[in-house]
């Protein structure tokens, strides 16, 4: 089964004639880690918004997970992205009056799947979050206190508390060193492979792309080639 399938896929910003993105097919087999790479500009961006019904293409079809997102309500879109998909901004876009672990339980307060009792849902992030090398110290803590690389831990942790179907990972590792981006993204796919995720990571660094099952250029997968 594939966890995204992409046809004919095509965007315009409002008031453009050319083209964003024009994407004839793409397919993403469930459970595989797949990397992405392409310049700023050449649409990446985009691509994710399309991917979590943030945006809607002007053609074409965008399948999550069997799930034509489309064809949902705005409200049906919202509820189907607190369901299936975890997502890990460059920013990590964490809440600084939040705690550590009430960051991480968040997204699972807009979902359908409430299956977690409140103690469940406690438990599920310290797990997540120790697995990720957070200490234990951490956890209480307000996310103005940690370090960049201790708020990426959070921002993955978050990402998959809820068991999401598919984890997209957006430029996670811009602001980290060299041994520390490889750390991590082991760490990341780890839990992938725990949880039974897959994995669409997206960066402008080809140093990291052997990691992965499958690289992709998109700037050859884009029709329309390099976005200015």
């Amino acid at each position: 089964m594939n966890i995204i399938e992409l046809s004919n896929l095509t965007f315009y910003w409002p008031n453009q004639t050319e083209r964003t993105l024009d994407i004839p097919i793409y397919q993403q087999k469930q459970g595989s880690k797949v990397f992405i790479k392409g310049p700023s500009g050449s649409g990446k961006s985009t691509l994710l918004s399309l991917l979590t019904g943030i945006l809607s293409p002007t053609e074409g079809t965008v399948i999550i997970n069997g799930v034509d997102i489309n064809q949902l309500t705005s409200n049906q879109r919202d509820r189907f992205r607190a369901d299936n998909i975890g997502y890990i901004f460059q920013q990590f876009n964490l809440l600084p009056y939040l705690s550590v672990i009430d960051n991480v339980i968040l997204p699972y307060q807009f979902s359908s799947k409430k299956s977690l009792s409140k103690q469940e849902l406690s438990n599920e992030s310290k797990r997540l979050l120790t697995t990720l090398q957070l200490p234990s110290s951490h956890f209480d803590k307000p996310i103005t206190d940690l370090s960049i690389g201790q708020q990426q831990r959070v921002a993955a942790a978050r990402a998959f508390i809820g068991k999401p179907k598919l984890i997209i990972a957006d430029e996670p590792t811009s602001a980290l060193d060299h041994e520390t981006r490889f750390a991590f993204i082991q760490l990341l796919m780890n839990e992938c492979e725990e949880s039974g995720a897959s994995l669409l990571f997206v960066s402008h660094d080809p140093s990291l792309e052997s990691l992965f099952d499958h690289s992709i250029d998109l700037r050859e997968l884009n029709k329309v080639g390099d976005i200015t």
